[in-house]
């Protein structure tokens, strides 16, 4: 059984699942004993490692690294809602990617014929300017 009977323990892999940092419990494993796993800053090498409520886990995945201490080991995986109070998150916040604002526009929309007169002017200076002719 995965669980101690006074219930203090849990396998990582079950708890990674259940904490939702892995989508199925093979992945789960596979995470556990890839060395993108430490507990209380020592590299995890097996899938079947104990932890318990108070150990801080550090985890490396695509989207970052996160640091996680365990608040609870969970019964079983519920919904993301519910995965969210099995940890506390340590890591610092990162600063948000924010798109810089559109340009801004001096007048209207240009109209089709706007455009087309705007393209041909473009390309007679990219004509005349870019490559010089060769005479020989």
């Amino acid at each position: 059984m995965t669980v101690e009977p006074d219930g203090e323990r849990l396998r990582i892999d079950k708890w990674l699942w259940f904490a939702r940092l892995a989508r199925t419990r093979t992945s789960a494993q596979k995470l556990a004993v890839s060395g993108k796993v430490r507990v209380n800053r020592e590299k995890n090498a097996s899938a079947s490692r104990t932890i318990r409520v108070g150990d801080v886990l550090t985890v490396a995945l695509d989207s970052g690294v996160r640091v996680l201490r365990i608040l609870a080991l969970g019964e079983r995986r519920g919904p993301a809602t519910e995965a969210r109070t099995l940890y506390e998150d340590l890591a610092p916040p990162e600063p948000g990617h924010k798109r810089p604002p559109p340009p801004s526009r001096v007048g209207p929309r240009p109209t089709k014929r706007d455009r087309r007169t705007l393209d041909r002017e473009t390309a007679r200076a990219a004509n005349r300017h870019d490559f010089p002719r060769d005479d020989t």
